[in-house]
């Protein structure tokens, strides 16, 4: 597997022209972020392996993806939520942590939570277990602090996933899940489409580190990247969820919704980019409900014309079926939503043939 370092993410990895036009457009930012505070804290539910968790998903405010900086990923504008100057000190991470359980208890005392969450999803906008982003002292405390808990999710590039730094959580008692950004089965797709550097193999290495320590694997695809119609779309979640299932126990596909500071975010604007039906979704998890894995998606931004859509009246009624699919895994669901639009998203994925030119907004 490949060995990070600053020169191997400004050279010779991905489209390097693409990343040096990315670093001026993700230059434009002006917002600036408090290293003591979270990027995010929110509760909600998740399916795992060992059932329905109340779970408590932070999203800590780092210095941000070492590869976004770079350039980064075609899709990925959270690189643009990040602290400024690459790195944030162990007490202010320690900080976020804090105002994240003061959320949690507050919830619990207004009775929007049902006690302490079960399930614990950290995330950084880029990977948790790169040192660069949170250091070991850092990694080591939040194990600790969440010890109580029964289950923990943390994201990575596969790069950072080793045996000890996952082993901190497992030797707490945590079961321990790591979350990877594959994107898809698909090197070609992977490489060109969403410009990330490694390949499925790296995957399955990682997954071999992470067995190693007692953890699983949680599989993040992503449908409908740049360059792609959508019934490519559609066939490329298809064939990427059965594969990653050989090696994850949980896969989760989410739609494309137009960030900004992307490429994605260029395109859209130039009438060359279309975020994913959400017919799209329920088809390709109706068509993988019998795959070996949990299989998931969280359609983030559905409805808006950002974010993955259908005709605009039907929207929230499909986007209560994923749900509804995530939690129980039948996808007897999607047969209770229909739509007249329906018609119009199957003359889409029979005819579209050309990605720079979507049929319908």
């Amino acid at each position: 597997m490949s060995k990070p370092s600053p020169d191997v993410y400004e050279q010779g990895r991905g489209m390097d022209a693409h990343n040096k036009v990315m670093r001026d457009i993700r230059a434009q930012k002006d917002k600036t972020y408090d290293p003591h505070e979270p990027t995010r804290v929110w509760i909600d539910e998740d399916r795992t392996p060992g059932g329905v968790y109340q779970s408590l998903t932070i999203i800590l405010n780092t210095g941000g993806c070492r590869w976004a900086r770079a350039g980064g990923c075609t899709m990925c504008g959270y690189v643009a939520e990040s602290v400024e100057g690459g790195s944030v000190a162990h007490d202010a991470l320690m900080d976020q942590i804090d105002v994240c359980l003061d959320h949690e208890r507050e919830k619990i005392e207004q009775g929007e939570a049902d006690g302490e969450s079960g399930l614990i999803k950290i995330y950084t906008s880029g990977s948790f277990l790169d040192e660069r982003e949170v250091g070991a002292e850092t990694r080591q405390a939040i194990a600790e602090t969440f010890s109580d808990r029964e289950r923990i999710v943390v994201e990575s590039l596969p790069d950072f996933v080793e045996q000890e730094k996952i082993e901190d959580f497992t030797e707490q008692g945590l079961e321990t899940d790591v979350a990877i950004g594959l994107e898809t089965a698909t090197d070609r797709v992977r490489h060109d489409c969403v410009n990330k550097y490694f390949d499925f193999e790296d995957y399955i290495e990682a997954s071999e580190e992470a067995d190693a320590a007692g953890a699983g694997i949680k599989a993040y695809l992503l449908m409908k990247p740049p360059f792609l119609s959508e019934s490519e779309a559609v066939e490329d979640m298809k064939s990427s969820v059965r594969r990653c299932a050989e090696y994850a126990h949980t896969v989760s596909m989410n739609p494309t919704n137009v960030q900004r500071y992307t490429m994605v975010d260029q395109l859209y604007f130039r009438d060359g980019y279309r975020p994913p039906w959400l017919w799209s979704v329920a088809e390709v998890l109706e068509d993988t409900a019998d795959a070996d894995a949990i299989v998931v998606s969280d359609p983030v931004g559905h409805g808006s014309d950002r974010g993955p859509h259908n005709c605009g009246e039907c929207d929230d009624k499909v986007q209560k079926a994923i749900k509804d699919f995530d939690l129980r895994q039948d996808p007897s669901v999607f047969s209770e939503v229909t739509c007249e639009c329906e018609a119009t998203w199957e003359a889409v994925v029979e005819r579209e043939k050309s990605f720079s030119l979507p049929l319908t907004r």
